[in-house]
């Protein structure tokens, strides 16, 4: 299992765990860095930024004597997405544990936005986990271990344009496969997060400031608790008592009461 093969180096004697995180210099994604290496798991970093990359990686190496593989990749282009498929297919040092977090958002309406930036959103949100999981999801059902989080949002409860309609993909398939492979040691997870203190909204030229602070979320804390659940074996990790609330009235709540809460929440951000 997982959390049993990735402890500390000293004590691992069977296998050297390895993980790979997409989006893994900032926010979600280096927090995931953080705590999978304080586990002992030497890691394969996937981001578009070299120089973030190297820096990250050699931060890793010295805090925690751990292994860092760097793989500069670019999710919305087809052949950079092809070298992440095949460092998950390597059988050596295969990968036990897979963080699909790489994401951006698009502050603008539907009927204003960018064709080609809605495309690869749905891509970069919705293909690629698709991709990753489809590729390294037979070894791991072969060996009988695994961890899959998929990083999606409190947003796929609601219908907030885009983005909420590709992470309510991610949700809902991270239900479907956790389900199938209930009868498997092979874990997948969804991660549903509010807002978190992430570079995510200023890379999106999200307006933000008038969000109260008590919605914030600490990247850490989200990580963290994505982990404990996944790894006790459950579905939807949706951290926050703030967010727990939202989560439920959002499935429970007439849905178009739920359509108008996700058309504020769009108005807020631009």
């Amino acid at each position: 299992m997982a959390h049993s093969r990735g402890e500390h180096r000293r004590n691992r004697k069977v296998i050297m765990a390895t993980a790979l995180i997409t989006g893994a210099t900032v926010g979600i994604g280096e927090s995931f860095t953080r705590l999978l290496a304080s586990k002992g798991f030497d890691l394969v970093i996937v981001a578009r930024d070299e120089e973030r990359l190297q820096q990250r990686a050699q931060s890793l190496r010295d805090q925690y004597q751990i292994g860092v593989e760097v793989l500069r990749a670019d999710l919305s282009i087809q052949a950079d997405l092809s070298k992440v498929r095949e460092r998950l297919l390597s059988t050596v040092a295969p990968i036990e544990v897979l963080i699909n977090n790489a994401g951006f958002g698009i502050k603008d309406s539907f009927l204003t936005s960018s064709l080609d930036d809605e495309i690869r959103l749905i891509r970069v949100l919705a293909e690629v986990p698709m991709q990753l999981m489809h590729t390294v999801l037979p070894a791991m059902v072969a060996r009988n271990s695994g961890t899959i989080i998929n990083v999606s949002s409190v947003a796929s409860f609601i219908a907030g344009g885009s983005y909420s309609a590709a992470k309510s993909w991610l949700t809902v398939m991270s239900e479907s496969l956790h389900t199938e492979l209930s009868n498997t040691e092979v874990k997948v997870t969804a991660l549903c997060p509010g807002f978190t203190h992430t570079e995510f909204h200023q890379r999106g030229r999200m307006k933000m400031d008038r969000l109260p602070e008590f919605m914030w979320l600490d990247s850490d804390q989200v990580v963290a608790d994505a982990w404990k659940v996944s790894q006790a074996g459950g579905v939807i990790s949706v951290p926050g008592g703030q967010y727990k609330v939202l989560t439920f009235l959002a499935r429970y709540l007439p849905r178009p009461i739920v359509r108008k809460m996700g058309i504020s929440v769009r108005k807020k951000q631009r």
